[in-house]
């Protein structure tokens, strides 16, 4: 049985002049008429789910009508509620319709005038010429564009930018919530702590083998690489809390049930620091940064082994920023050392041959007067850098084949100076205090 009263479809028979209609047939229309209603409110209903609302509107009928190819009901509109009278035409018979809103024409005539909207205008300007953007006041200033590029924004932008852009109490709102586990926290506070804890080493040495071997840290990982940049960029006045970021990174890498890729970008920028930074650390002993440079480098040199092959502008990309070091002359000799070792450990033997080898003797120009004067205060770095150099080219040593025919074991004052013609002489003082014809047989060679 339909829920449609039938007495209405006999009101509309009699109004198109047919008197009289069978019940059976009374029945039927009411089911057809009660299944069509259905199909068009569950299209309406559609539409208000998609749209993300709880009322269903005129519109959402409209709509529906449309999808189900069926002309539209014209005179409504979902702008404003509808409001409905009642009117009695007859006993036991109410007739239901739209209230129209009354209008005060004196009312109208008085009200103001709207404002005459602006004449639509056009004009252009030049954003760039040739990439260079013009100073013109519709383009932003140049220093309003680099801090706007220092502060971090959105939810993928780094927060370390900020402490270099003045603004340490920006915060990033992430894209999606990560939930830790209570225990998780409590794990990624305590091994935090007991890394930095000076007073405690075997702490440290149970909270980086703890790193280095757990397998259930997959949640942790970005929380360790932006604990390693903020401390690394807060603390390069702290050789102690370098060295100790450079340990939990290396033990990060180390731990084989850890899926590191993604986060190798992120990784690289603080181990370069930690490389090739101008001024690490403010201990009075001038030479108390190089083995955090050493250590950086190591890193450098594992991360370009494991992740190399997937990436193949790692290397070249590495291999050029420790020559832009290595060569610049404004750089402090840390920086320039830390180009050297870098070079050697990113490209091993070729990078040696193709990239130190060449430029030595040009180098040795920066380095002679700091090594000769035992007073200078870059005596200790510059006898470092010497000390890398020679260390770098004996890998050529180590490459070259094992015959030494031709040379003698001790060089003569011929070889003498052709080797101060190709390394300098503070170099080939050096080689020639080592007394090993293999090796400079290797830079003949080379």
């Amino acid at each position: 049985m339909s829920v449609w009263n039938p007495d209405n479809i006999k009101d509309v028979a009699e109004s198109l002049g047919i008197a009289s209609l069978n019940d059976d047939v009374l029945s039927g229309l009411s089911m057809d008429i009660e299944c069509r209603i259905r199909e068009v409110l569950e299209e309406a209903l559609k539409f208000v789910r998609h749209s993300k609302r709880t009322n269903l509107t005129t519109q959402d009928i409209s709509q529906a009508l449309k999808v189900l190819n069926i002309e539209p009901l014209y005179g409504y509109e979902s702008t404003r509620p509808l409001r409905f009278g009642e009117a009695s035409i007859g006993p036991g018979q109410p007739l239901f319709y739209v209230e129209d809103e009354e209008v005060d024409f004196e009312k109208l005539i008085n009200a103001p005038l709207p404002k005459v909207p602006r004449e639509i205008s056009f004009t252009a300007h030049w954003l760039a010429v040739e990439g260079v953007q013009p100073s013109i006041p519709q383009n932003p200033a140049p220093a309003d564009s680099r801090n706007q590029e220092l502060i971090p924004k959105g939810p993928s932008a780094n927060p370390n930018l900020a402490a270099i852009s003045g603004a340490d109490n920006v915060t990033v709102k992430p894209l999606v919530k990560h939930v830790l586990s209570k225990e998780l926290q409590l794990y990624f506070s305590n091994v935090c702590s007991a890394v930095l804890d000076e007073s405690n080493e075997e702490y440290r040495v149970a909270a980086l083998s703890s790193i280095r071997t757990d397998p259930g840290l997959h949640q942790l990982v970005p929380y360790f690489v932006q604990f390693i940049a903020e401390k690394v960029t807060h603390g390069l006045r702290n050789v102690f809390v370098l060295t100790q970021t450079m340990q939990l990174t290396s033990a990060l890498l180390d731990n084989k049930s850890l899926y590191v890729d993604p986060y190798i970008a992120s990784i690289i920028p603080p181990v370069l620091t930690c490389l090739i930074g101008r001024r690490l650390g403010s201990s009075p002993h001038p030479s108390s940064h190089l083995p955090l440079r050493n250590i950086a480098a190591a890193l450098l040199g594992s991360i370009c082994r494991k992740y190399g092959k997937s990436s193949h502008t790692l290397k070249p990309r590495l291999a050029r920023t420790c020559l832009k070091h290595f060569l610049d002359p404004t750089k402090p000799l840390g920086a320039n050392y830390g180009g050297i070792i870098g070079l050697q450990a990113v490209g091993g033997t070729e990078a040696v041959r193709a990239l130190i080898l060449p430029n030595v003797k040009e180098y040795e120009s920066l380095l002679r007067e700091p090594c000769l004067d035992e007073s200078s205060p870059k005596h200790a770095d510059a006898e470092a850098v010497l000390t890398a150099l020679v260390a770098a080219l004996q890998a050529l040593e180590d490459d070259s084949l094992g015959l030494i025919n031709g040379y003698a074991k001790v060089p003569d004052e011929e070889q003498r100076r052709r080797l101060e013609e190709k390394v300098g002489s503070l170099i080939a003082d050096r080689v020639y205090q080592m007394n090993r014809p293999k090796f400079v047989r290797a830079l003949f060679e080379a």
